[in-house]
């Protein structure tokens, strides 16, 4: 069996999201780090290659990023992955989840592996669908929210969360599953992982390489427009009143209540 994990660099969580007024899109200028939810995928994909039930011939960490995301695939191979496969071209830049899906999925085809892997959604935008889109133009099987996986040849039985509860579902290999947070809990990379992660195989790919469309990504393939973004309005000062243990600051405090029809 051969795993692919798709991974995304996205601004570390410290950081401030902003949206650049000059692109409408993300500022990725600051501190980056690997999709935490990400690392979930990584981890389930090593729970299957420990487990045994199945011979796992390697796991492949596969990203669509600019320059600096290799950042991310070497933590994801520091995690476990084998090699990585970096998805980058300046065509690409602006692409929305639709095109993102498709792209990915050109490479993927490259890849050919039997079972997909990534997390539930990025700690960017928030989104839950690219395994969706990524499997509809896989023509595979997706599901979202997999909490737990049970591999025996190539069906897979994965249990789901759901709004009304659990799901138990059964799909036949090869299929894109995204997995929730409550699948496991992440390995730490030893040092020597970390140290050696640079070592391991990273392909760079481009469009072209991938045989993508260059009509169907970027900004200009994309159906999503974003339109005009502004900062929210600054709050208004707060009001200061000083303890003086006086009638003139319980006045000040009652006045203030009753202003704003706080008081009974």
């Amino acid at each position: 069996m051969k795993i692919a994990v798709l991974v995304k660099e996205v601004p570390d969580a410290a950081v401030q999201k902003r949206i650049d007024p000059s692109t409408g899109r993300l500022d990725r200028s600051g501190e980056k780090n690997l999709n935490p939810y990400d690392t979930h995928a990584i981890e389930a994909a090593m729970q299957i290659k420990e487990g045994g039930a199945v011979p796992v011939e390697e796991i492949v960490a596969v990203t669509m990023g600019p320059e600096s995301a290799v950042r991310a695939l070497h933590k994801a191979v520091s995690l476990g992955a084998d090699r990585s496969v970096h998805l980058s071209d300046a065509a690409l830049a602006g692409s929305d989840v639709a095109a993102t899906g498709y792209a990915l999925a050109q490479v993927l085809k490259r890849e050919n592996p039997d079972l997909v892997l990534l997390g539930q959604q990025s700690d960017d935008g928030e989104c839950y669908t690219i395994g969706a889109v990524v499997a509809e133009y896989l023509g595979q099987p997706s599901l979202t929210q997999v909490i737990k996986l049970d591999i025996a040849g190539t069906e897979l039985t994965c249990e789901r969360q759901a709004e009304y509860g659990y799901d138990t579902v059964k799909v036949t290999l090869p299929a894109v599953i995204s997995v929730g947070d409550a699948i496991n809990e992440p390995r730490y990379p030893s040092l020597k992982a970390i140290m050696g992660a640079k070592k391991k195989p990273l392909e760079t790919v481009s469009a072209g390489d991938a045989d993508i469309d260059a009509g169907k990504v970027g900004a200009e393939g994309s159906n999503v427009q974003c339109g005009d973004f502004k900062a929210p309005p600054s709050k208004s000062a707060g009001t200061i009143i000083e303890d003086e243990d006086t009638d003139d600051t319980v006045a000040k405090i009652v006045a203030w209540l009753d202003e704003r029809k706080l008081l009974a």
